[in-house]
């Protein structure tokens, strides 16, 4: 994700992570404040069914359930784990597959799904949740129908007709519908209406907004997208085109994502666009979408996003080989005031590109393919991962297409923040989830990525940025894995080096031990 203006702890004017996600674009308010610090980040709504059982299906059976061997059926976790989000994702099982078919009329924004999931029980199961906050109407398990309720927030609670054993693959069918732009269990929501369509586009969640999900980046999944609009209208998503079916009064556009994806990545952009498809040099197919009427924003954002096969192969050089099946970008209209690093197509603002050309903010996104999509959080904490390297990347290529070196760029974002200044004060390592998009977690993030390089060396850090991406491919990783790794390919003993930069609220010191070069 790209804010596009960074303040520094400027709640008004980037991307924050409030206590249930997404709440800011620049000078568009959307939403609740977030948490204050101190507040437990994800502390539960009140519970209020919203959603019946269906008194047709009988009650569960697992306290009968229990076989010689085997433990008794449980419920699976109402959370996957996050210290900042403690109820987003599920325990209990693993995602293999999401087979998600919408019906969307920007008319009305009214969005009706049915979504079928593929799943392997981790547990002996007596119900599990999914995370959902449109109106679910029917629920089925291995074609049954199951018992299920909607608390207030985003949990929908499934409890299947028969317990489903540990190792065992479920089919988990919902139907649903609801206006997802008036559907705000928190008091705001991250689906973008416009004139002529929607975008659901969000960090960390929009999933529970347009399909059901396990909606966590631990538990990535492949796709198959189908999204019907009236005839005429465009409807974009994720990964490969695979085929359009045009009816007398609606369009349906078929996806299909053959590689592991976090929920929050998977998007859909809703209204009339001009659909640009290529081919990267190395054969990747390549397609790229801009709103119809974006003005002189619009034309800008089509040269720039129009380079992205050029950007995606010279990444592909620097961090290795590209991780996915297609490329592209999206420029929608919409108030929102961000890019985001979404599978295979980033969705970009059109604010970027409002004085000018921004070639920066689609080597950003880009690289999040690597960092952060391939390679993605194992809790939320560990963002840094995410920003910091994405954001480096725009200073390698200003170093290596005729900007100012890193260095250069480094020692410039150094000496304009004093060392009283807030910036300073933010953890990068475990900022917090008021401080999640916080502008030091760019920035500084990306002065720490350039300080390690000094403190290691070129060819030590460019091989350590290779192997990390091939060993954690289509996986999660944490901080704490990356310095190891660091310390491993260099041979050097950084934990200081990392404590400073990562850990410590405070400005660093200027040495070499620190990343700095010796002063001559």
């Amino acid at each position: 994700m790209r804010p596009t203006s960074v303040v520094h702890r400027g709640r008004a004017a980037i991307a924050v992570a409030t206590a249930f996600g997404l709440a800011t674009i620049t000078g568009v308010a959307t939403g609740a404040a977030p948490a204050a610090a101190g507040t437990p980040a994800a502390a539960a709504p009140s519970v209020a069914e919203s959603t019946p059982t269906s008194a047709s299906v009988p009650a569960p059976v697992a306290a009968r359930h229990t076989t010689r061997g085997h433990l008794p059926p449980t419920p699976g976790a109402p959370g996957i784990g996050d210290s900042y989000y403690p109820l987003y994702g599920n325990g209990g099982y693993d995602v293999r597959h999401y087979g998600i078919k919408v019906a969307y009329d920007p008319a009305t924004d009214l969005l009706t799904g049915t979504t079928t999931i593929t799943a392997k029980a981790t547990k002996n199961l007596s119900r599990f949740d999914l995370d959902l906050v449109l109106r679910a109407t029917k629920v089925t398990v291995d074609g049954r129908p199951a018992r299920f309720r909607q608390v207030k927030g985003q949990e929908l609670v499934v409890t299947p007709a028969r317990p489903v054993r540990a190792g065992r693959d479920m089919v988990v069918t919902v139907t649903y519908a609801g206006v997802p732009s008036a559907t705000q269990p928190f008091e705001w929501t991250p689906w973008v209406k416009n004139a002529d369509g929607a975008v659901a586009i969000g960090e960390p969640e929009i999933a529970a907004w347009w399909f059901p999900s396990n909606d966590h980046p631990l538990d990535k999944a492949r796709y198959d997208i189908s999204l019907t609009v009236p005839k005429g209208v465009e409807a974009i998503s994720n990964g490969v085109l695979r085929s359009q079916r045009f009816g007398r009064t609606t369009d349906t556009w078929n996806w299909r994502v053959r590689t592991p994806m976090a929920s929050y990545l998977a998007f859909a952009a809703i209204g009339q666009f001009d659909v640009v498809k290529g081919e990267t040099k190395s054969g990747l197919p390549s397609l790229n979408a801009y709103a119809v009427g974006g003005g002189e924003a619009g034309q800008r954002a089509r040269r720039d996003i129009g380079r992205t096969p050029e950007v995606v192969d010279w990444l592909s050089r620097v961090f290795g080989p590209y991780p996915f099946e297609a490329v592209g970008g999206v420029a929608p209209v919409g108030k929102f005031g961000f890019a985001l690093e979404n599978q295979t197509r980033p969705v970009y603002s059109p604010k970027f590109w409002a004085k000018g050309q921004n070639m920066g903010v689609v080597v950003h996104e880009n690289a999040h393919q690597w960092f952060g999509n391939s390679v993605s959080v194992h809790h939320w904490k560990d963002i840094w991962l995410n920003e910091g390297f994405a954001s480096y990347a725009e200073w390698l290529w200003d170093e290596q297409h005729g900007g100012d070196s890193a260095q250069k760029t480094f020692e410039a974002e150094y000496a304009k923040q004093p060392a009283d200044a807030a910036f300073w004060r933010v953890v990068v390592a475990d900022p917090g989830p008021d401080n999640q998009f916080d502008g030091a977690v760019y920035d500084r993030g990306a002065m720490a990525v350039h300080a390690l390089r000094n403190r290691i060396g070129d060819a030590a850090f460019f091989h350590l940025v290779r192997t990390w991406t091939a060993k954690h491919r289509h996986g999660n990783a944490t901080v704490e894995e990356f310095e190891a790794m660091a310390e491993k390919i260099s041979g050097q003993e950084l934990s200081p080096f990392f404590r400073v930069w990562l850990r410590t609220a405070s400005r660093p010191e200027p040495t070499v031990a620190n990343g700095f070069p010796a002063r001559s």
